[in-house]
């Protein structure tokens, strides 16, 4: 099991850390989160010299601005604190990168009621202009070729016009996952005036990412057998392809999932992050890969991390983003694979790389704020940007990671973040805050959100723990595998140890203890409403499960459950698959449950709440329990009016039942809590 490998921070985040007593003046409000900024995308230029950035927010609803999902904004840096806005404000970027002469910023855009196409605006001034587009369609994704001349875009389906007609003539009847859209790819010049005749080039399944070859004459792409999710984690393959002749050269035969994948500076290998095998939970070993034989080796196999990132530096060498547990590094490799160095960056949890020149760009969060751009030079990291310097009025409580020992004997970690001013005595009232996957893990830095409590409970007096229970990523493959076939047990029992724990720390009250989490993690959040209800005050579940047998029918990952998660079907053993299942134990369900979900969430089909809500409202008429569901939401909110009234909701649900542990008080207002300010129309 990690610990962290380092207990000395680095005096840049210790600097950032040290706010004047004065300033310390208030706890963080939903208000503060629904407005919170945070660096997106980011390119550095060939020569180094400049970088590119987004930054993405929200509409603030709370000031009567109009609903909306994320909107970005590009930015371009020349240093610290030197970087200035590259287009106008009604411009929302994405896809952005530099042309490999290092003369325009690239984007994909939609202006108006056009469809979406490339953009172009030269980095020494001047307009943006459309460089190139596809008639009918939006472009999803593009890559330039090494001489700046071409474009090659990832669009959508060519239009059905029959279907259009039937469809306004009243035909609008799906036949489910059996009429596939398959990207296509095309081949546009890039000069002064739009390619009007791009050249498709036939491309094999479907194709969800392209990368141009240095030669210019071969591709990387990634596609799977069709457009099914469940095909895009069990079948999706790199293959390196003949722009030329529209054939497959080599498909790189992986058994498992496949994330990040770099060409390097000279093409003759690829830097791929995959699983080890088909029953692996995430793609999180970094492999080399010859491009002339497709054969790969694995850099980090065993080891107790993940690779998150990798990027190719000018020389040759691969740089690559490693988590250890909560704690991240950066890890530079030869191009033979050996290691050339190792560098613990102190407080930061790097989440992301690139390089140009001899520049090398790192995204970043931290415990004291959500993510910034850095860069890395000789074992340091200089941090370049600085939003939301408002944080520095936020009272906040400490944060550390916590290792703890389950009932088994195994280790698990999460993190902690204390009430502010410390846990009184007899123990905080506590919320676990459970991740989604469970292929995935928390890090010790910002984990404050619209559907994580974070810094917002600990300035009203909650501890906020994040378990990284079995299944997590991060400690290696052998521990994410830990939970498979085992639902339930030992994963959500690690959750209980943890409380266990906490109490004998005396940081948690043990009859105020209650427990959040969406997906995967609203799972947890029902088995511990049900199950474990006597462990509970208080639950939140969002987008969760809660039978696992209508899971399988209603999802649309039924292989990928199979492979990582249950290792079994419902027909095994029917009676095991319904006894991992909250509906189940619905009897015990004593603990106030709120249930939350998009109405449009295909991962966890809505009908999983329902199903919650009925039993437990039959079955116990006198536990708190409310259902809210978000129309037009999928599998997590995208739009500031649903992330700030989940927010909202969630927070006054653990105000009533959980800070003051009772369990008969009567339940909040349904109606969201909003004063609109601004002007409104």
């Amino acid at each position: 099991m990690h610990t962290a490998f380092k207990t000395m921070r680095t005096a840049l985040l210790t600097a950032s850390l040290l706010v004047p007593a004065a300033a310390l003046a208030r706890p963080m409000t939903a208000e503060d989160v629904a407005k919170l900024e945070a660096v997106g995308a980011v390119a550095v230029s060939p020569d180094g010299s400049r970088v590119a950035y987004t930054t993405s927010s929200l509409p603030d609803v709370t000031e009567g601005e109009k609903d909306g999902s994320f909107t970005q904004e590009l930015k371009m840096a020349y240093g610290p604190d030197n970087a200035l806005s590259f287009l106008p404000d009604d411009i929302s970027p994405s896809g952005v990168t530099f042309s490999p002469d290092g003369r325009m910023v690239s984007f994909v855009w939609a202006k108006d009621d056009e469809d979406r196409a490339v953009w172009g605006i030269p980095v020494d001034g001047g307009a943006q202009r459309k460089l190139a587009a596809v008639s009918g369609t939006d472009v999803r994704s593009y890559a330039w070729s090494p001489d700046s001349g071409t474009i090659y875009m990832l669009t959508g389906a060519e239009e059905d016009d029959v279907r259009e007609d039937e469809k306004d003539a009243g035909f609008t009847a799906i036949v489910y996952e059996e009429e596939f859209k398959f990207n296509r790819l095309f081949r546009a010049a890039a000069g002064r005036e739009v390619d009007s005749d791009p050249v498709e080039i036939t491309v094999p399944g479907y194709v969800s990412a392209v990368r141009i070859a240095p030669d210019g004459q071969t591709a990387v792409i990634d596609s799977a057998p069709t457009p099914l999710i469940d095909d895009s984690y069990t079948s999706k393959r790199a293959h390196i392809f003949d722009l030329a002749t529209g054939t497959v050269r080599t498909t790189i035969e992986t058994p498992g999932k496949l994330g990040d994948v770099e060409i390097s500076p000279d093409g003759a290998q690829l830097s791929m992050i995959a699983g080890v095998d088909m029953h692996d939970p995430a793609d999180t070993t970094l492999h080399l890969v010859d491009t002339s034989t497709g054969q790969y080796r694995a850099l980090n196999a065993g080891a107790a991390e993940a690779a998150v990132d990798a990027e190719w530096l000018s020389d040759g060498r691969l740089a690559s983003i490693i988590h250890i547990g909560a704690d991240a590094m950066l890890r530079i490799y030869n191009a033979d694979g050996s290691v050339a160095e190792t560098v613990d960056p102190g407080d930061l949890i790097l989440t992301g790389i690139q390089a140009g020149g001899d520049r090398v760009m790192v995204w970043a969060n931290s415990p004291a704020h959500p993510t910034e751009l850095y860069e890395y030079t000789n074992g340091a990291f200089t941090r370049w940007t600085n939003h939301n310097t408002w944080l520095s009025e936020i009272d906040m409580g400490t944060q550390r990671t916590v290792t703890y020992t389950a009932t088994d004997g195994q280790e698990v970690e999460g993190i902690l973040i204390e009430p502010v001013g410390g846990a009184p005595a007899g123990g905080a009232p506590t919320i676990m805050m459970v991740h989604g996957g469970p292929e995935a893990h928390y890090s010790n830095g910002w984990l404050t959100a619209y559907s994580m409590p974070g810094q917002m409970a600990a300035g009203e007096g909650y501890a906020v723990f994040h378990p990284n229970y079995r299944g997590s990523t991060g400690y290696g493959v052998d521990f994410a595998k830990q939970h498979q076939g085992r639902y339930t047990d030992p994963e959500f029992r690690d959750i209980v140890d943890a409380k266990k724990h906490l109490v004998a720390e005396g940081i948690t009250d043990p009859d105020r203890t209650g427990i959040t989490g969406g997906s995967y993690g609203g799972y947890a959040s029902a088995w511990g409403a049900t199950h474990y209800s006597d462990e509970y005050a208080a639950a939140v579940m969002f987008v969760g499960i809660s039978n696992q047998t209508s899971k399988f029918g209603t999802g649309d990952i039924p292989f990928e459950m199979y492979n990582v998660h249950s290792r079994a079907w419902p027909w095994d053993d029917w009676q095991k698959m319904l006894e991992v299942s909250p509906i189940y134990y619905t009897d015990r369900a004593k603990t106030p449950l709120l249930i939350m979900h998009g109405l449009e969430d295909t991962r966890v089909d809505p009908g999983q709440s329902y199903e919650l809500y009925r039993f437990v409202k039959i079955r116990n008429p006198d536990t708190p329990l409310r259902m809210v569901l978000y129309p037009g939401e999928g599998h997590g909110n995208r739009k500031a009016a649903s992330r700030y009234d989940y927010n909202k909701r969630m927070l006054r649900w653990f105000e009533t039942y959980l800070k003051t542990g009772d369990r008969d008080a009567a339940m909040p207002d349904t109606r969201p809590v909003l004063e609109l300010g601004g002007d409104e129309e």
